[in-house]
């Protein structure tokens, strides 16, 4: 099978890269599409694939600063006319299910439909647009609302990565989807004999993860919170945090089963679409306290692998660190309900998914 990979860009590393990583092997060779690349940012494995860019990736300070170029997005990824593959699968949280697909079947692995168009308040709120700024924005964002719309109408079938998202995509785009939930390389974890006294965050510092309501609920509690990950609010965060909130930085892959299997518990701020690291503190050993709403849903296990807290402010996170017995949750309990998003369960559904519908169309 002739088949070509779309991702929207290859500047960061998070979750959709996760994805991509896991499709690149399902399908070595396979090439994969994208708006741009900055190699120096990415894994160095990376080089080694096929990887086909657009003319984006040629202006500048992209790398950087992609947000600025957001409404052009929609015009590269127009312009790839891939109708000469047997099947494209797109690795979708922004634009990139927009390519072209002529007779090609079309699946959309749908990481989120495009949230600066369809949550533009929420996320003008986090970036603190100034309201000038939100006003001369909002005729741009129905115009990217309408083409994404559209967009999405071309594609034969979406995969969903949460009920949550399988919910928006049906309120956005008026489509079923099915859910495939994302791979986590759950075998790389496993619980510690002892623990210590810090609770957990891994994450990107960017505005929508709400790290800033971690760091004022530990002010509040006085205990001790590490936060490993980088990001453009590190310098804002630091300012807020108050003595017993630590910062690490960037930590390698290969130091995080440690981290997590050590920590009390690992805590989830915002609102997810998925979200990999309660999955990977849960294949640690290691309970889960997130709001309650989003991917965690999907992967915590109230009272018995986490808990919920009901809104997003620092003192409803700040009482569910208070009551909440980590003591009390059975690693083992945390292992096998981490099992459920292992990478191979992923690879195996989406195999089998892929050989029904190309099965299905090939008889019509």
């Amino acid at each position: 099978m002739h088949l070509a990979l779309v991702h929207d860009w290859l500047n960061q590393i998070g979750g959709a890269e996760d994805v991509l990583e896991t499709l690149v092997e399902m399908f070595p060779g396979a090439p994969v599409y994208t708006s741009m690349y900055w190699p120096e940012k990415m894994n160095p494995a990376y080089r080694a694939w096929d990887i086909r860019t657009t003319w984006m990736d040629r202006l500048p300070g992209i790398y950087r600063h992609h947000q600025p170029y957001l409404p052009l997005y929609p015009v590269a990824f127009a312009g790839l006319d891939l109708s000469g593959y047997d099947l494209v699968l797109s690795n979708k949280s922004g634009f990139c299910h927009g390519v072209r697909t002529g007779e090609a079947t079309h699946i959309c692995y749908c990481l989120a439909p495009t949230r600066y168009v369809w949550d533009f308040d929420a996320y003008a709120a986090r970036e603190a647009l100034p309201p000038a700024i939100r006003t001369a924005l909002r005729p741009l964002v129905a115009l990217l609302r309408r083409w994404d719309h559209a967009a999405a109408q071309r594609v034969d079938h979406f995969i969903a990565i949460s009920r949550e998202i399988q919910t928006r995509i049906y309120r956005h785009y008026q489509l079923p989807s099915v859910i495939i939930y994302p791979p986590v390389n759950t075998s790389r974890f496993e619980p510690a004999a002892v623990q210590d006294d810090y609770y957990l965050i891994v994450s990107r510092l960017i505005p929508y993860k709400r790290i800033d309501l971690a760091v004022r609920a530990f002010n509040q509690l006085g205990l001790p919170l590490v936060i490993a990950g980088d990001g453009r609010d590190r310098e804002a965060l630091e300012a807020l945090a108050g003595p017993t909130v630590t910062f690490l930085g960037y930590v390698p892959d290969a130091d995080l089963p440690d981290l997590f299997a050590r920590c009390k518990a690992a805590i989830l701020p915002g609102i997810e679409d998925f979200a990999i690291t309660p999955v990977q503190a849960q294949a640690a050993g290691r309970p889960v306290i997130a709001c309650g709403a989003g991917g965690a849903l999907d992967t915590v296990i109230e009272g018995e692998t986490g808990v919920f807290f009901p809104e997003l402010t620092p003192e409803a996170l700040a009482e569910a660190v208070r009551e909440f017995d980590t003591a009390a949750i059975d690693p083992q309990a945390c292992v096998r309900n981490a099992t459920r998003f292992d990478a191979r369960v992923f690879k195996r559904q989406l195999s089998e998914f892929i050989d029904k519908v190309t099965r299905k169309e090939g008889n019509k």
